[in-house]
């Protein structure tokens, strides 16, 4: 399996490395620093997987595997961070990658989850895969509804609009989904054509407006 390892630190990227080294069918085809050579070295090389951090230069990880997934569907992303948020989980999984695991897992852990995740499977550090499970239990009971005016809207500009509605400026909601400014921007943008709404602020009503259950306007 060739594996490229991308990770803004040269420490951490050598003990991934030495560790892979120890094994006989896990291969380091390449290793980046920076979301766009992680980018650059997948369209170079066609790796089967990525071990992806979050937090990098440029491009963050997570943007760079929403790319690499549209460009490269083959390549698997496994997310490797210290990042535990319920944000930045269900931002990645929404991105494309099939596994999450944190930087402090043992070495049998993170093995497993490699081969898991190249073979084409999914997988979530321990500590992650009960908060998935917390999470989408609690939230069962309270589901939204879905109005015309919103079914349209892309997983993205969803959560953008949902950060909106919770009082967040673009700037707040690029560093909590990991995604640029330019890219809120667009976005915003975006959803505000699709709804029909002249700014963000009447986004946010009838956002809030589904939310209550209360009647709105033909759009």
């Amino acid at each position: 399996m060739n594996i490229i390892i991308a990770d803004d630190h040269p420490l951490f990227r050598s003990g991934v490395r030495n560790l892979l080294r120890t094994t006989e069918d896990l291969v380091v085809a390449g290793e980046a620093s920076t979301g766009d050579e992680a980018l650059e070295l997948t369209a170079k090389l066609d790796p089967d997987l990525i071990l992806m951090d979050i937090r990098m230069p440029g491009i963050n990880g997570i943007e760079a595997t929403r790319l690499i997934k549209e460009k490269h569907p083959r390549t698997e992303v496994l997310i490797l961070t210290m990042f535990r948020d319920d944000q930045s989980v269900f931002t990645a999984m929404r991105a494309g990658a099939k596994g999450y695991v944190l930087k402090d897992a043992d070495e049998i852990e993170l093995l497993q989850s490699i081969r898991i995740v190249g073979s084409g499977g999914a997988v979530f550090g321990s500590d992650i895969a009960g908060r998935m499970i917390h999470y989408f239990s609690a939230s069962q009971s309270k589901e939204p509804s879905v109005h015309p005016a919103l079914s349209e809207l892309t997983r993205r500009e969803m959560d953008i609009l949902e950060h909106i509605a919770e009082g967040y400026t673009n700037a707040q909601i690029s560093g909590k989904l990991a995604i640029s400014a330019k890219t809120v921007a667009n976005n915003v943008s975006t959803l505000l054509n699709k709804l029909q709404v002249m700014d963000r602020h009447e986004a946010r009503r009838l956002l809030l407006q589904v939310r209550e259950g209360a009647e709105l306007p033909d759009m």
